[in-house]
C-alpha cells in the first residue's frame, strides 16, 4: 500500500534533520530543538503541535520507530529514526526551501493593509510599540552571535545572522515610517480614502460605458 505525501513544513524538515542526528523520541526531540536555539525559526510552542507531526512523518512513511525505551521514572517513550524515504525527502524539502521563496502570508503585512481603518496620530504609539519589540528582539540576537565561540562554524549560527539582519532592516523601516507620521508626510482621513475611492469608481464607470460604446 502506497503512503500518501507529507506535507513539507519548517517543524517537518527539523524533525527529520534532528533524526538525522541519532534516534530519538518526541521529548528528545524537544530537547535539541531547545538547546540547539531552532524554537526561533520553528514553531514548538505547544507539544501537541510536535506530536501531530511526528504522527504524519510516520504516516507518510518518512520515520518508523526503532524501539520502546521503558523506563521506572518515565512513562513509556517511542524512539523514531529516519527512514531512507525520509532522507530522501529531507533533501528534497531542504532543496526546495533554499531555493524557491515561498508565498508566506504573515501578519504584519496584513495588519498594514488595514492600517488605514485608524487615525494616523492612533497608529504611531501602537507601531512604537512594535519598534520598542524589534529593538528587544534585535539585542537578544546579536547578543547571541556575540556569545557564539570563536571556534564554532559559522553555519550553525547562520539562521540567527539571518534573522538578525531581517529584524535590524524592519526595524529600519518602521522607524522611517514613524518619522513620516510625525512630521505630516504619511497622513490620510477617512475623507481622502472616500474621495479617492468615488473617483476611482467614477473613472472605472466611464472606462466601461465608453466600451460599451
Amino acid at each position: 500500500m502506497t503512503t500518501a505525501p507529507v506535507k513539507s513544513s519548517p517543524l517537518g524538515l527539523t524533525v527529520l534533520a534532528l533524526l538525522h542526528y541519532r534516534p530519538l523520541h518526541p521529548y528528545g526531540i524537544q530537547q535539541l530543538l531547545k538547546q540547539w536555539g531552532k524554537e526561533q525559526v520553528v514553531n514548538v510552542g505547544q507539544r501537541a503541535g510536535l506530536y501531530r507531526t511526528i504522527e504524519r512523518l510516520q504516516a507518510g512513511g518518512l520515520i518508523a520507530v526503532r524501539q520502546t525505551e521503558r523506563d521506572q521514572q518515565y512513562p513509556e517513550r517511542t524512539v523514531y529514526e529516519v527512514t531512507d524515504e525520509g532522507r530522501a525527502v529531507t533533501r528534497e524539502w531542504l532543496e526546495q526551501m533554499l531555493a524557491v521563496p515561498k508565498a508566506e502570508f504573515p501578519v504584519f503585512p496584513a495588519a498594514l493593509s488595514n492600517m488605514l481603518m485608524l487615525d494616523p496620530g492612533e497608529v504611531a504609539p501602537i507601531l512604537e510599540r512594535r519598534a520598542a519589540c524589534l529593538a528587544q528582539q534585535r539585542a537578544a540576537l546579536e547578543h547571541a552571535l556575540a556569545d557564539t565561540p570563536p571556534d564554532l562554524p559559522r553555519i550553525t549560527m547562520i539562521e540567527t545572522e539571518y534573522l538578525l539582519t531581517v529584524v535590524g532592516a524592519e526595524e529600519r523601516w518602521l522607524h522611517g515610517v514613524l518619522d513620516d507620521l510625525r512630521e505630516g508626510r504619511l497622513t490620510w482621513s477617512r475623507e481622502m480614502l472616500n474621495a479617492f475611492g468615488e473617483a476611482s469608481g467614477g473613472a472605472e464607470a466611464g472606462t466601461g460605458a465608453g466600451a460599451e460604446e
